[in-house]
């Protein structure tokens, strides 16, 4: 893992609303976050069918087409 440099916004109350971190190390725990969520989802739809390369490609057409029901 890496250091994340956090400051804690507190209120009138000293209460913690908010926290501030740089924004380098937003974007590194934002593609943790997606990698992880792609990894799950890999893993989730490992079993389900798959299509060729040229029915991925008419399927995808048909999406942009509006042919297909979401």
């Amino acid at each position: 893992m890496f250091e994340i440099h956090k400051r804690i916004v507190i209120d009138e109350n000293q209460k913690p609303v908010a926290v501030q971190i740089p924004f380098d190390e937003f974007q590194r725990i934002e593609e943790v976050i997606e990698n992880f969520g792609l990894a799950k989802l890999m893993v989730e739809t490992e079993g389900d069918e798959r299509l060729s390369g040229d029915a991925t490609k008419d399927f995808y057409e048909s999406l942009k087409a509006g042919d297909v029901a979401g």
